[in-house]
């Protein structure tokens, strides 16, 4: 299934200011067509949040040329890892809705009129994507069929935490959008989390029934060997190790909830 095939959606006349939360290494190789993909969907009064982990390659000056008064661009003084980068991306976020993106992917045409559609239902929302070279989905790595997500996942809460805790379940930041509603439970992340930020999210938003689901597919994602998320399957050890920390991330966004 292309982009093109996708449902039709509804252009929002009027809406909310967006920030665009992005943490950068070494991605100036596909950097400009995505920056220039985002751009293209946005008005005046939104901007992009670029915060740049400590990159050896010229992805800040290719940025800083842009010239654009949308794109503000921060700088990490040390290495701190993509998770601790977005992380520092949404705090810096001044606007009322935060997309989160990735610094390789391509942004499909009407991505942020149905994310803002589907926030005024949920804080938060995860949608599908799908290949940039083939346009086609990603396949499960526990079924082996197109792995998608369905607004009849909405208020699913036991299948799709099941789901996650099976590592069955296609959430992805660059996919993501929060309402600044949501960050009071978001954030700050768990100190113990050092990979999938997007999990975290996904947790958080469907432990609250504040989780929606798209149909369909905003992001075109760009697959190769220097991806933050890896295709490849993992090792057994490094496989319990991700089942453990969701179940922690799933005892620490209840207790949030709980206490909010």
């Amino acid at each position: 299934m292309s982009a093109e095939t996708e449902p039709e959606w509804i252009p929002v006349r009027s809406r909310e200011p967006i920030s665009v939360c992005m943490a950068t290494y070494n991605g100036a190789k596909y950097i400009i067509p995505q920056v220039e993909s985002i751009l293209s969907q946005l008005r005046v009064d939104d901007e992009i949040v670029v915060v740049d982990d400590e990159s050896s390659d010229d992805t800040y000056e290719l940025l800083s040329a842009l010239a654009d008064p949308r794109i503000h661009i921060h700088r990490n003084e040390t290495n701190l890892g993509y998770v601790r980068t977005f992380e520092r991306a949404i705090r810096l976020a001044a606007r009322d809705v935060i997309m989160l993106s990735d610094q390789d992917d391509i942004w499909a045409y009407g991505r942020v009129d149905a994310m803002v559609s589907a926030l005024r239902r949920s804080s938060i929302v995860a949608s599908n994507l799908l290949l940039l070279d083939s346009g086609k989905p990603l396949r499960s790595p526990i079924t082996g069929r197109p792995w998608r997500l369905s607004t009849e996942d909405d208020g699913r809460k036991w299948r799709n935490e099941l789901r996650i805790l099976a590592g069955d379940a296609p959430y992805f930041g660059c996919a993501m959008a929060l309402r600044r509603d949501a960050l009071e439970l978001v954030l700050p992340f768990p100190p113990y989390l050092d990979e999938s930020h997007d999990l975290w999210i996904a947790t958080v938003g469907n432990a609250a029934g504040q989780l929606a689901h798209l149909d369909r597919a905003t992001v075109m994602r760009r697959v190769h060997d220097d991806n933050a998320s890896s295709a490849r399957p993992r090792g057994l050890m490094a496989a319990l190790r991700s089942r453990f920390l969701l179940v922690r991330l799933l005892g620490e966004a209840r207790r949030r909830i709980a206490s909010h």
